[in-house]
C-alpha cells in the first residue's frame, strides 16, 4: 500500500503551502497490468473519468509542458499542439520527464515539481467534485477538486483526451 514518505512527498507539501485541500489515498500497485492509472482506479473504486494521469510532452520549440488526461484515454496530441501554439508535439523521453518533474514514471505528480511546466487538464475532468492525480509516488493518489488543481498548476482546460 502506497504511503507518503516522512514528512510528505513533494507534492503534498507543494499542497500544504498554496493552502489547498486535499485527500490522500493509498493504493496497491503491484498488480498493474492495464497501466498503474488504471490500477490506482480500480483499486480505490473510483471511475477512469475522475482519475487523471500526469503526462509530459516536449514542443518542437523545445519547450515541454505537462498534460492531464484521464487513465483510460490517450493524449490527443494534435489537441495539445494547438493549445500549446506549436506546430508538432511529442511525449518526452521517460528520463527527461523524470528529470523535469523530480518524479519517477507512474508516479509524476503535477503538484511540487523541480521545474513548473506549462499545464494543461483535459476539459471534461471539470465536471467533476473531485478528481484524483498522482501523489508523487507509485501507489499514492490525491484527491482535490478539479478547481484548485487549475488555480494551483495555473492550467488551461481543453478538450485533449481521446478514448
Amino acid at each position: 500500500m502506497g504511503k507518503p514518505t516522512k514528512g510528505g512527498t513533494p507534492a503534498t507539501k507543494a499542497l500544504h503551502r498554496a493552502g489547498i485541500a486535499f485527500t490522500l489515498h493509498g493504493y496497491d500497485y503491484t498488480n498493474a497490468e492495464g497501466g498503474i492509472g488504471i490500477a490506482a482506479a480500480q483499486a480505490m473504486s473510483v471511475e477512469p473519468a475522475r482519475t487523471l494521469k500526469t503526462l509530459i510532452v516536449a514542443g518542437d520549440d523545445g519547450n515541454h509542458a505537462m498534460a492531464l488526461v484521464r487513465v483510460d484515454f490517450s493524449l490527443d496530441l494534435k489537441a495539445v499542439a494547438k493549445a500549446l501554439k506549436v506546430k508538432r508535439i511529442t511525449m518526452a523521453e521517460t528520463k527527461m520527464a523524470e528529470r523535469l518533474t523530480g518524479y519517477i514514471k507512474g508516479g509524476i505528480s503535477p503538484f511540487g515539481q523541480k521545474k513548473r511546466l506549462a499545464a494543461l487538464i483535459d476539459a471534461p475532468a471539470l465536471g467533476f467534485a473531485t478528481i484524483f492525480v498522482s501523489g508523487g509516488q507509485r501507489g499514492l493518489e490525491i484527491e482535490v477538486a478539479p478547481a484548485d488543481l487549475v488555480t494551483c498548476l495555473n492550467a488551461q482546460a481543453v478538450a485533449i483526451g481521446r478514448p
